[in-house]
């Protein structure tokens, strides 16, 4: 009885229904949540890129509560800022490089054509979770208990794995794109702050058409992608980041702040 009790509160908190502390929401989902911080240092140390490093200590440091909403003291203002700048830098040098959404893009068409081969019938390698779900249509109305253990199973390491094995495919699209993105010979990527022209778009596939000797516009999906990158680094939206200030009275970060740039944080790029 007491682990389900436990199980429905944690669900509760998760999804910002508990409301006699909404702030455990806040921690886990919010503005300035606990896994924001944590991937920012950590994927700071990895990657090099200094930019990333927050004072993390503090900020937890001057974290309160106020009404059952998460505050920050107002002698945390500048640490928030921080948070907030490192958060912006971050995603241009890391989440948003050009190097990593070119290979983000590879993977994907990598895993739909994959995905399509194995509704087609063709083996993709020897089974592990991955198979499992490249073979089969998981859904909320046959969800069993083998595909919650497999998920939980599933990992880098089975994609990599797959990825090494079909570079050898029958399969010259599958083969291809396994063996680009094992050697990085990622696509070339332009990132731009207007649309992409329809007329550039058509050239690039007509130029993919003639590398790859294909004509079909669905496989020449595979290899030509057009989106929209959005760099969010702050949304006041829902709450946002408050300061308490020494009067008990709220006030948002960005209005809170002397940095006349923080403001311009809230714009999506």
């Amino acid at each position: 009885m007491y682990k389900r009790q436990a199980l429905t509160l944690a669900i509760e908190i998760f999804k910002g229904e508990y409301s006699e502390k909404p702030f455990l929401h806040q921690l886990i989902s919010g503005q300035l949540d606990m896994d924001r911080l944590d991937y920012l240092m950590r994927d700071s140390f990895y990657t090099g890129v200094s930019e990333g490093i927050v004072g993390v200590d503090r900020i937890i440091h001057m974290l309160n509560v106020k009404d059952g909403d998460l505050v920050v003291e107002e002698k945390g203002i500048y640490s928030v800022e921080k948070f907030l700048v490192a958060r912006r830098l971050m995603y241009w040098q890391v989440y948003l490089h050009k190097t990593v959404i070119a290979a983000d893009a590879l993977l994907v068409s990598i895993l739909q054509r994959a995905r399509e081969m194995a509704k087609q019938g063709h083996a993709l390698g020897s089974y592990h979770p991955l198979m499992h779900f490249l073979f089969k249509d998981v859904n909320l109305e046959d969800f069993t208990q083998e595909d919650l253990d497999l998920f939980v199973q599933l990992d880098d390491i089975d994609i990599m794995s797959a990825i090494k094995e079909w570079q050898f495919h029958e399969d010259g699209i599958l083969s291809e794109m396994s063996k680009r993105l094992l050697r990085r010979h990622l696509p070339k990527i332009k990132v731009q702050l207007t649309p992409v022209d329809f007329g550039l778009e058509q050239l690039m596939r007509a130029q993919a058409a003639a590398v790859f000797g294909v004509e079909d516009e669905q496989i020449l999906n595979y290899f030509v992608h057009v989106g929209v990158l959005k760099n969010d680094a702050y949304k006041s939206d829902g709450g946002g980041i408050r300061i308490m200030k020494k009067d008990g009275s709220l006030v948002d970060v960005a209005e809170a702040s002397d940095n006349y740039n923080l403001a311009s944080l809230k714009d999506t790029v």
